[in-house]
């Protein structure tokens, strides 16, 4: 009788599920809000979350992370397998693959696209990634559909390295590439029909100040998708002016929702998800370069006094209203997995700051300004993104407590495409406010972070030898953990990582804010994750409810 009822209690679950599947539907343009124009198209060099936004849409991986689950699954490789010493990956493409323009994609693209990516004179941000001791992982064509990759040693989370490195087109970036001249190509001006991918979508259109318009690719690798025709990316700088789009039903979904709309869009009845802690970081940077920067920054004991002068809670309870978590690490509560618990949270004390500046020899003068050991003025500017309203409410928080210190502190609001250009190429900046992260819960990911040698290396990028002992020290331990297979091992290498970045303080760690997205109750197979590409890293299976917008 119990085996009845289990077997009528089968029979009814699988009913209600499939009542409960809803058939996608097929048609329409997706529209998303995007904050600022992308600053290139190019997927080698493009640093930006606004173009690697849309250039996700556009390419595909080897090998890519499912964000719902955090493993890896096939994508262009239908499988993979590996030598018994961990130094070998073969990986299989799947069959008649073709970019978005019909040209068949082969193992010729893959070790194109991966001598591209490894070309130290463009110095990809993947490239760190790619690179074990000092030594390149080599590409090699074994047949149209087989690639071998040779690791120099064992590497922790191998699979995990194929996500994020775009499959390039030989046919069209060769000659370029050849020629010295990869770095400026596809640029935003580049035709529509000059760009092509692998990924769910193709460039249509792109219109300066207005929008960037994607088309569904015909050759998509995944037969049957995507459902949309397309997605339709508007640029809209100003959140109010997004809140007022979306409700007005000129936008599908909200990537990304500042704590201030959260009320005012439930009111409205869009549906607002809260998936918790996310994995990006806010931080405030010096610049440590020898050609740029305040003297003041290269004392260890002036950065940890702004360090514990800073009000992380303040900028919790002002900028996020609660949905955010304060950070002493990069680490957030949200990659429980890596977080090093031993480091404690940094509380404000103005008092225990002044007396760090005391020991590294600053002063203040008869009207309580901090003077350094010449007697000159401490005073600095800190850049941040217009764009961005939460990280110019954290440079102005950031102000009034440097105050405290006797610090005069100028905020300079800089258009997303400037900023970064002075972060990475003119190093034009004393401090900036700034985020990374979300791409991946392991550490390799950000490997060109925390190498010295790293392009993102955002206090001094790009160095050739390591300019301080306690930096060479975190290239050495983030190169033993990216070949180090025992886990707890790796760990411990990792938490050391972070114990010496938080007691040199380059860079000042704020909040880590929640994902928070919206959307219209139109879009169908919606899955948001707290990992990047929050809520189109599954573009191609989103779909429109017909008459639900």
């Amino acid at each position: 009788m119990r085996r009845r009822y289990l077997v009528l209690f089968a029979a009814l679950a699988s009913l209600l599920a499939a009542a409960n599947t809803e058939a996608p539907q097929r048609g329409g343009i997706l529209r998303v809000a995007l904050r600022s124009e992308p600053r290139t198209l190019n997927p080698v060099m493009a640093i930006d979350a606004p173009s690697r936004e849309i250039l996700r849409r556009l390419h595909a991986d080897l090998i890519t992370i499912d964000r719902a689950t955090q493993k890896t699954i096939p994508a262009l490789a239908e499988s993979w397998t590996h030598s018994a010493d961990g130094k070998r990956y073969t990986l299989k493409l799947r069959q008649n693959l073709k970019f978005s323009d019909g040209t068949p994609f082969t193992a010729d693209d893959v070790v194109f696209s991966w001598n591209v990516y490894l070309d130290e004179a463009l110095h990809a941000p993947q490239r760190d990634l790619l690179v074990i001791n000092d030594k390149p992982i080599e590409a090699h064509k074994k047949d149209d559909t087989t690639v071998d990759f040779l690791l120099p040693a064992p590497y922790a989370a191998a699979e995990r390295i194929f996500d994020s490195v775009a499959m390039l087109p030989r046919h069209k970036l060769e000659a370029a590439w050849k020629a010295g001249k990869l770095r400026d190509a596809w640029s935003v001006t580049t035709a529509p029909a000059d760009i092509v991918g692998l990924g769910p979508f193709r460039l249509k259109e792109f219109k300066p100040g207005q929008a960037v318009v994607l088309e569904r690719n015909p050759y998509y690798w995944r037969h049957g998708l995507p459902y949309l025709d397309g997605i339709e990316f508007r640029l809209l700088a100003d959140e109010d002016l997004q809140l007022a789009r979306f409700v007005s039903g000129d936008l599908d979904i909200l990537n990304r929702l500042s704590m201030k709309s959260v009320d005012f869009l439930k009111s409205k009845g869009a549906e607002v998800t809260d998936l918790g802690p996310s994995l990006e970081y806010n931080f405030l940077c010096f610049n440590l370069s020898p050609e740029a920067g305040k003297p003041w920054f290269r004392s260890r004991e002036f950065r940890q006094a702004l360090s514990q002068a800073t009000d992380r809670e303040g900028i919790v309870k002002l900028v996020y209203q609660g949905r955010a978590t304060a950070l002493s690490t990069w680490v957030s509560p949200g990659n429980r997995l890596w977080r090093n618990e031993q480091i404690k949270p940094i509380a404000q004390s103005v008092a225990q700051a002044k007396e760090l500046l005391k020991t590294g020899g600053f002063r203040w003068d008869s009207a309580n300004r901090l003077i350094d050991q010449s007697g000159q003025r401490v005073e600095f500017s800190i850049v941040v993104s217009s764009s961005s309203a939460e990280r110019q409410q954290m440079a102005t928080i950031l102000q009034a407590d440097y105050q405290q210190l006797g610090i005069a502190v100028n905020l300079v609001p800089l258009e997303l495409r400037s900023l970064l250009e002075r972060l990475t190429k003119t190093h034009q900046f004393d401090a900036v406010v700034q985020g990374l992260g979300g791409g991946d819960v392991d550490p390799n990911p950000d490997i060109n972070v925390w190498l010295s040698s790293g392009g993102m290396h955002l206090w001094n990028p790009n160095q050739k030898q390591p300019a301080t002992k306690w930096e060479a020290e975190i290239d050495d331990l983030m190169r033993r953990q990216m070949i180090t297979l025992n886990p707890a091992e790796r760990k411990k290498l990792y938490d050391k990582v972070q114990y010496l970045v938080v007691a040199e303080s380059p860079m000042i760690f704020l909040a880590s804010p929640h994902i928070v997205v919206a959307q219209r109750g139109a879009v169908g197979n919606f899955h948001p994750s707290i990992l990047n590409h929050f809520t189109l890293w599954n573009a191609d299976e989103l779909f429109l409810r017909q008459g639900r917008r």
